[in-house]
This record gives C-alpha cells, sequence and structure tokens, in this order.
C-alpha cells in the first residue's frame, strides 16, 4: 500500500496523472493531508468516486501509534515513543514554550553514528525513516494537542535532532522538508526548522547547493581530530579542517551561520583551554555556539558540567567573537535525551500506552 504522506505535492500530482486525473484532485487531496489533517482517507470530500475507490483499494494514511508516551515534571515537555508498521518504535519529542510548540523529531530508527554520549548512538543503526515517518510524526503532535482540547497554535518549530542523523537518510530527509515548508500545506517557515548533523562534509555542500533554506547545526563537541573522534566516531573519517570547510562553503553559498553544538561534559571539554581551544577554532566564522550540559545516559560515565564552569566557557568563547546560548535541557525526568526512552523500554518491556496524549 501506497503511503501517501511519503509523496511531495509533485509528486502526487505525478501519480494521479499516471491513473488519470488532473491536478486538481491532487490539490483537494493535498488540503486534505495537510491542512484539514484528516486521519483517514474516508474524510476526504470532493473527490471523483472512481479516484476514492482507487485510493482506498492502493493507498493509505499511514501513521506511527503511541507505545509509550511520559510528561515531564515541567509541565512544559511530553515524549512519546512511536510504533511504526513494520514494529520499529522511534522517540519525538513535544516542547512547548511561552509562544509556541516544538517537535523534536527522528530522521532514523536507531543511528550508524555512533556518538558515545548518545543513546540512540549506543543502540546502533536500524533503518532510514521513510519521508512520510519524519513527517508524521509533527501530524501525530499536531493531533495530541487537538485531542487534548488545546486551543493553542500548533507546531511552529521542528528540530531534526531525534533519533537518527538527517544527512545520513538525505533524501527522505529533505523531502520531509520540501513536505512540511509546502506553502498549500502545513507552511511551517524554513527558518523554525533545524536541522542537526554530526557533520558530513559532502552532505554539508550538498545541501549548500539546495534551495533549502532551514536552519543547520553541527555537532562539534571538541576541538581536535583526536578529541572529537573519541566522541564521534565518524570524526575519524572527516577530520575538522574537511568539516569547517564544508561549512565555510555552506556559509558562503547560503549566506547564513551556522549553529555549532557543544555538549558539556565535566572535566573534559567544559575547561577553560577547551574553551580557548574551539573560540580559536571559529573565529572569523559566521557561527553560533549552541553549549549543554551533558544529559547522562547508561552507556557513558560523563557528567553535566556544573554552571560556575559553563558560564566560564561562555566568557572565553565571547573573547573570540563567538556569541553562544546555553540551551535548556527539558524532560531530564523522562528520559528525553535522544534514543534514553526506547532503550529504558526495551530493557524494560514498557512499551504500552501509559497515558492518554
Amino acid at each position: 500500500m501506497l503511503n501517501l504522506y511519503d509523496y511531495r505535492r509533485d509528486q502526487l500530482v505525478e501519480l494521479l496523472a499516471g491513473w488519470g486525473f488532473s491536478a486538481y484532485y491532487a490539490g483537494i487531496l493535498w488540503d486534505a493531508l495537510y491542512r484539514q489533517q484528516v486521519e483517514s482517507l474516508d474524510g476526504i470530500a470532493g473527490l471523483r468516486p472512481d479516484l476514492a475507490a482507487r485510493l482506498a483499494a492502493t493507498s493509505t494514511l499511514r501513521q506511527p501509534q503511541t507505545a509509550l508516551s511520559l510528561d515531564s515534571r515541567d509541565g512544559h515537555t511530553r515524549k512519546f515513543l512511536l510504533r511504526l508498521a513494520d514494529g520499529q518504535t522511534i522517540e519525538t519529542v513535544r516542547m512547548r514554550y511561552r509562544d509556541r510548540y516544538t517537535a523534536c523529531i527522528s530522521t532514523q530508527a536507531g543511528c550508524a553514528m555512533g556518538c558515545v554520549f548518545c543513546a540512540t548512538g549506543q543502540m546502533g543503526f536500524q533503518r532510514h525513516l521513510t519521508p512520510g515517518e519524519i513527517v508524521g510524526q509533527v501530524l501525530f503532535v499536531n493531533r495530541a494537542l487537538a485531542g487534548s482540547g488545546r486551543t493553542e497554535s500548533a507546531v511552529r518549530n521542528v528540530v531534526l535532532m531525534g533519533m537518527g542523523e538527517p544527512l545520513h537518510n538525505y533524501e527522505a530527509t529533505l523531502s520531509a522538508i520540501n513536505i512540511l515548508t509546502d506553502d498549500k500545506g502545513l507552511a511551517m517557515a524554513p527558518r523554525h526548522i533545524t536541522l542537526s548533523t554530526v557533520g558530513l562534509p559532502a552532505a554539508i555542500r550538498r545541501l549548500a547547493d539546495e534551495d533549502c533554506r532551514v536552519q543547520l547545526a553541527v555537532s562539534l563537541h571538541a576541538a581536535s581530530d583526536a578529541e572529537r573522534a573519541a566522541l564521534i566516531p565518524p570524526a575519524r573519517r572527516w577530520p575538522l579542517a574537511e568539516l569547517l570547510d564544508a561549512c565555510r562553503y555552506y556559509i558562503a553559498r547560503r549566506g547564513r551561520r551556522i549553529f555549532f553544538e557543544w555538549t558539556l561534559i565535566a572535566g573534559k571539554n567544559d575547561t577553560p583551554a577547551q574553551a580557548h581551544a574551539v573560540g580559536s577554532l571559529l573565529q572569523g566564522l559566521n557561527a553560533h555556539l549552541n553549549v549543554i550540559p551533558l544529559n547522562p545516559t547508561p552507556g557513558y560515565g560523563g557528567a553535566p558540567s556544573q554552571m560556575p564552569a559553563v558560564r566560564q566557557f561562555q566568557q572565553i568563547v565571547a573573547e573570540y567573537g563567538i556569541p553562544s546560548t546555553v540551551r535548556q535541557r527539558r524532560g531530564i525526568d523522562i528520559a528525553a535525551g535522544c534514543g534514553q526512552l526506547r532503550a529504558q523500554s526495551q530493557e524494560t518491556g514498557a512499551v504500552s500506552e501509559t497515558a492518554p496524549v
């Protein structure tokens, strides 16, 4: 069965044209999927009976199902473990800020990058998600908000920072972004979508040449090749010089700054020497440094940096002209870090729904 969420609008037009139906009906279908956000094909009005029959026989609106959901004590964060059609589970986090909702979504089941402090990296790679499985997480959160009776606006910000490496699943990730930002559908602003990558230079260069105006965030975490490779195994293949060269190309081509991510690990990469090293490394780049104290995982023995060390780190980096932000840690009590809820559920077998969405 075809999952209609896997199709960009131009692809949907092409699909229906192959069946002998005009673009007019593709527009009706697209509007139903993303403006009305119907939950079944039966809920789509205005289709010709023969098209409705063809869709019923060949197509589906495949949606993720809740395997587990938890609310944080902070009152603003809910984490979902979602089950896909083949039984794979992925994580999606909904975060409420003062004037908006943000969804942190996955692009893969598991991850092949193997970052040592990341629960997803510790579990290994299972498979790529399809565009519809990526987009489906945003639709899921929107429906969860509507079902809870909340009258606030739907998801406005998306971060591709859940399970998986988005640029490892390049085609599906770009198709999903196209669907999310389509002005006749969800119409999300590209500047409200952040793509987070461990730093695949060839893919960053390819992205620079695309008409894709999302925010790019690159995981750095260390300022030397040896130290970075100890945290991010792919760094053995792609040294910092190659990565930063790709970042300069991206900045020049897109005219946009890059956000660099730095997970602060007590006594390891939060020292004044490390702050000077990263400041020197990024000096002169159109860059912004996001720092966040480590979210501990059972598979890694490091501890989060304390705020005095965080503030000192920021002060030193600022001396090099690099602005920085301490990112909020959300949902620590509900394993909201990437891959943690899935890992815990596999250990305990707790994969049934525990709370209404």
